[in-house]
């Protein structure tokens, strides 16, 4: 099996032990068993499982989980210089206001965003109070399989602090030992990052190095430390984020591994996959264990998909995969001039007779990313332009494909007559990531071999893609070639940020590397000014110090009576 048990467990355990309450320390926790019921080994591992539930972002049903989406699309992606919200400007109104760089506090995909993730925090603390119970009674549970279970309970919740940090970046520390009363009252002024690190620390101490039962989506020693890798190069500590990246990378050979197997439900979750949110159709043929934070993205109108033409890739992102003869990005931002916009400003009658450029020298990685009109995407044939989108005109001739399934998938991993909700993974963290984080701590110890080596292992790795081609020949003059040196750090650096951007593009990383890199003002307003030439709506976005987190929503600061204390700009 493709999928393994631990999804119909969650799911399960969902219906049974959680409560599936949205509003975060608002109400006690329904539907539960008995606390005697549950203070043993099988209900400690069924809450467990319960608090793996939220990696997907979604307490329960289909629709209305975007902003939780564990890809982070919305936060991640279309809050940058990567991807518009896409679809019509009426549509979700709110999403604009994120894009824009305007949230306000009522703004809905806060709120969702926050509940969801303080969701799965309250079941980790559920796991770890009633494991502690059990090991203070009965015990009928083993003390090595004990301390295994805190470890998956305390990263789980390390993992989804470290996203609601990134995204509010002042939020209450609520544990096992904080009362329901007292988390409601608890305040949002003390840095949670050491706690997270804390968090990490011991998964990375405690957990095995194989997966528990062999079940893919669970944490296990290699994730954990490339998350606590993570965490520290968020707070520049190269020094110690380096040796943990490196015990990740160790002999493992990413060019052995293809890059398009990471976004093909059939082939998802190999070798490079380190984190993953796990997603399934239900036995039933229904959704809610499926990709449901990734919906919007499918394509619309004529295509295979039919719905929700949201998150477009920018017109910038796509000019940004052009190379020079050498084969390498333009690392100056001159990608700009001269851009290239598929059939967007054609006359009708242009439209009706145009051919994709087939010498446009690009890496190759952009016919696995986006979607452009003449060229092949995935199997669904060739590319149409306008037919497949909800409105080009307001956010772009381009559409996303790193979400979609081929359309033979449809039947096994799709919802039956819903093809946007997908049983394809999101990949969290995946080994390419790592590689570019690891290069990042090289250049900034000192090592400009090392960050080389491992640049251009992602850049070997992308050469080897399989060109899509139309009628026996090329779509574009694919090259991507390694980098012969880097003559400087300054150099470095420009090449290793360029690299994770084409690498990882429409995975959720973006803004934030912008804001930890202190970009962000720079990059997005330069974007602006350019996208906004091209696309009306995206003109006159200002970055401000405040942007680089998103306000708290008013609700939950209302429910705490005022003891979150709103972000300073908001």
């Amino acid at each position: 099996m493709k999928k393994n048990n631990l999804y119909i467990a969650i799911l399960s355990t969902c219906i049974a032990l959680s409560s599936c309450s949205k509003d975060f320390l608002e109400k006690n926790p329904q539907a539960q068993l008995p606390q005697d019921q549950i203070t043993n080994n099988e209900g400690v591992e069924a809450l467990l499982l319960g608090a793996y539930g939220i990696l997907n972002g979604n307490v329960s049903g289909t629709w209305g989980n975007y902003a939780s989406a564990p890809s982070q699309w919305l936060f991640g992606e279309v809050a940058s210089d990567n991807a518009h919200k896409g679809s019509e400007e009426t549509d979700q109104p709110n999403m604009n206001l994120i894009e824009l760089l305007r949230p306000n506090p009522a703004n809905d995909n806060l709120s969702t965003m926050w509940q969801v993730y303080f969701e799965g925090v309250m079941r980790c603390n559920t796991t770890l109070r009633v494991l502690k119970e059990d090991q203070n009674g009965d015990k009928t549970i083993s003390s090595a399989r004990a301390t295994e279970i805190e470890a998956e309970a305390r990263m789980l919740r390390g993992h989804y602090y470290f996203y609601l940090w990134r995204v509010f970046r002042n939020v209450p520390w609520v544990d096992e030992n904080v009362s329901i009363d007292d988390a409601k009252v608890l305040s949002n002024e003390v840095d949670i990052y050491p706690k997270i690190v804390e968090d990490l620390k011991f998964a990375a101490e405690s957990l095995p190095l194989e997966k528990i039962n062999g079940e893919k989506g669970r944490m296990d020693q290699t994730s954990a430390k490339a998350y606590l890798g993570k965490v520290y190069l968020y707070d520049k500590k190269y020094d110690l984020a380096l040796p943990l990246f490196k015990d990740v990378i160790g002999a493992k050979d990413i060019t052995t591994m293809p890059f398009q197997n990471n976004f093909n439900v059939e082939t998802e979750d190999g070798p490079e996959a380190l984190l993953v949110a796990k997603h399934a159709i239900n036995p039933n043929g229904s959704g809610d264990n499926a990709n449901v934070g990734d919906m919007l993205s499918g394509l619309y109108g004529t295509s295979p998909v039919g719905c929700c033409g949201f998150y477009q890739p920018s017109i910038d992102l796509v000019n940004a995969y052009k190379v020079n003869e050498d084969g390498l990005p333009y690392l100056d931002g001159s990608y700009q001039q001269s851009p290239y916009k598929s059939d967007m400003g054609l006359a009708e009658d242009d439209k009706e007779t145009y051919k994709v450029d087939q010498t446009l020298r690009i890496d190759p990685r952009l016919d696995y990313t986006v979607g452009r009109r003449g060229v092949p995407y995935l199997d669904y044939g060739i590319m149409p332009g306008d037919a497949w989108i909800r409105m080009a005109s307001y956010a772009g001739p381009f559409v996303g494909i790193k979400t979609m399934i081929n359309k033979s998938q449809f039947a096994a991993h799709a919802v039956p007559g819903e093809a946007y909700i997908t049983g394809l993974d999101v990949n969290i963290m995946r080994l390419a990531d790592v590689i570019l984080m690891a290069a990042e701590c090289a250049i900034e110890q000192g090592d400009l071999q090392t960050a080389l080596a491992y640049v251009n292992a992602i850049r070997v790795r992308a050469a080897k893609l399989p060109h899509k081609q139309i009628n026996g020949k090329d779509a574009a003059n694919y090259q991507v070639k390694p980098y012969p040196s880097f003559p400087s750090a300054d150099y470095a650096r420009k090449a290793v940020y360029m690299e994770r951007r084409l690498e990882l593009a429409l995975e959720g990383h973006r803004f934030y590397d912008l804001v930890r890199w202190g970009l962000a003002k720079e990059t997005i307003e330069k974007y602006s000014a350019f996208e906004g030439g091209l696309l009306p709506a995206f003109k006159g976005i200002v970055f401000n110090t405040h942007n680089a987190y998103f306000p708290i929503p008013q609700s939950e600061i209302d429910r705490s009576s005022g003891a979150l204390i709103q972000n300073e700009g908001y």
